[in-house]
């Protein structure tokens, strides 16, 4: 199928490794020319199409001058918002300082990002928004508090965009991943076997058997589904979260 995105050029945030770097090269592949950052770059794939551009969310300074070097060469039509995930902590004890920090990093960094962007969208009469969030959005997941519920805003953020730019031919949308097989969840599932004694066979075998796909995900679903959004095809789906995790959700 042909996506028809040939020649457009994008920002993909963390794209390093995981989520980012499967939509970064899923992009790639369809002819998009990527500018994919992230703070450390070594890990980058420098193929074809693809441009590694070093970022730190959680600088402002460095922010503001990324994007206005952007708008600078003609900014995006394409942008991937996505950032790491927070330390696991249950909710309780949670101190205000690490819910600011967190945020700062996790959701104003990427509002910041976006408003830079917009206008040469907003000029173009086309554009793609697409903000990577987590299941944890639709249905808490334990033990990860800051994700939930700082996500849980960015999601608001993103449907309240996604109204106010749609007559202008931008779609805003979210893309919530399941358990994909990348190496934050391998993070989590290690974490996950040391508090309870377990191998980590054990506890991937615990989570894939509340999977009905009965696996994890592949990053490559992932991104083509990220490649997808981000399409000419894609024109009439905008304020949608689309779940990328094998039923995992149990929720309508």
């Amino acid at each position: 199928m042909d996506l028809k995105i040939a020649g457009k050029r994008a920002l993909v945030l963390g794209a390093s490794r995981g989520l980012g770097a499967a939509i970064a090269a899923a992009l790639a592949t369809e002819g998009v020319l990527v500018t994919a950052a992230a703070r450390n770059i070594e890990k980058i794939d420098r193929t074809a199409n693809i441009e590694p551009v070093q970022l730190d969310l959680s600088n402002a300074a460095a922010i503001a001058a990324f994007t206005k070097d952007l708008v600078d060469r003609g900014g995006v039509d394409i942008l991937v918002n996505n950032g790491g995930g927070p330390k696991p902590a249950a909710a309780f004890g949670l101190e205000a300082s690490q819910w600011l920090s967190n945020f700062e990093t996790m959701a104003a960094s990427l509002f910041s990002i976006t408003n830079a962007l917009l206008p040469q969208m907003i000029d173009r009469k086309w554009g793609r928004i697409i903000t990577v969030g987590s299941s944890g959005i639709v249905q808490p997941i334990p033990n990860l508090a800051l994700s939930n519920g700082i996500r849980s805003a960015v999601a608001s953020w993103s449907k309240t965009l996604s109204g106010e730019v749609a007559g202008h031919g931008i779609t805003v949308n979210m893309l919530l991943p399941g358990r994909i097989a990348t190496d934050r969840v391998r993070e989590l599932d290690e974490g996950a076997a040391t508090r309870a004694g377990a191998t980590l066979d054990q506890v991937e075998e615990r989570s894939r058997a509340t999977i009905p796909a009965g696996r994890y995900g592949r990053p490559e679903e992932f991104g083509a589904a990220a490649a997808f959004l981000a399409s000419d095809l894609a024109g009439y789906i905008t304020g949608s979260m689309l779940r990328v995790d094998g039923g995992s959700i149990k929720s309508l």
